[in-house]
This record gives C-alpha cells, structure tokens and sequence, in this order.
C-alpha cells in the first residue's frame, strides 16, 4: 500500500494500468500523438537513477500538453506555469502499474482559474480513462 492510497491526498488521482509500465508508457504517448498534443518530454527516472548507482522502481514521467490550451491559463494566472504542461507520472507498484497525476480539480483551484480556463485541462481524466481502458 501507499500513502497515495490513503484520503491524505485527495489533489491527486491515480489509476491502474493492466499492462507493464513500458506498455503503458508507450500507449500514452501514442495517445498524446493522435490527440494532436504536444509530446514535452519522457524522463524515465529509474533509468536516470541507474546512471549515478542507484536502484528505483521503473518510474517514468510523461510531460505533455496543448500550447492552445495551456497558453490561456499561464497567461491569466502566471504561476500555473508551475504545473503546465500537464504530468503523468506511470511507476511500478509491486506487482501492479500506477498511473497517477494531479487532479485538474486541485490544479484549477490552487490557481483560481475561472470555469473557463478549469475546462483547458480536465482532459487529463478522459486520456487517462483511455489510457487504463483494455
């Protein structure tokens, strides 16, 4: 079990992916391409931990967005740059893919973004419902 697992921290969500953290990486990806978002980057953590000696669970966090989308809301609230583009982070939980990411609820609260802006990155949930679906 972990800490995200408990009501502790209800800014963020995390979900379960039925394939391997590479699979799930990979079909991430592919859906950010075919939705026409922009691919920022792909940091595989535990890769980067590997160089320096040191053990990690396969953890990799995707960073993505839609410049259309985002510009808006770090133009009307500067900070939100803080956490734009969005992040996946897609990590190895014993025995089990986690897919976990910051609530667009909390983000858009933590920033005081108006309705409209609020509705540039509530798409988070429906490409990750895509992206743990069978």
């Amino acid at each position: 079990m972990t800490d995200l697992d408990s009501d502790a921290a209800p800014a963020i969500v995390t979900k379960l992916s039925m394939q391997s953290v590479a699979e799930t990486v990979a079909k991430l990806t592919a859906l950010i391409n075919a939705r026409g978002m922009r691919l920022f980057a792909v940091i595989d953590q535990a890769e980067e931990a590997r160089r320096v000696g040191l053990v990690l669970r396969e953890t990799t966090l995707v960073i993505f967005g839609s410049p259309q989308a985002g510009t808006p809301v770090m133009d009307a609230v500067p900070l939100a740059a803080l956490d734009l583009p969005l992040k996946v982070l897609i990590w190895a939980d014993d025995d089990q893919t986690r897919v976990t990411y910051h609530a667009p609820d909390a983000l858009a609260a933590r920033h005081h973004l108006s309705a409209d802006l609020a509705a540039n990155i509530v798409g988070i949930n429906a490409l990750t419902d895509a992206l743990v679906s069978q």
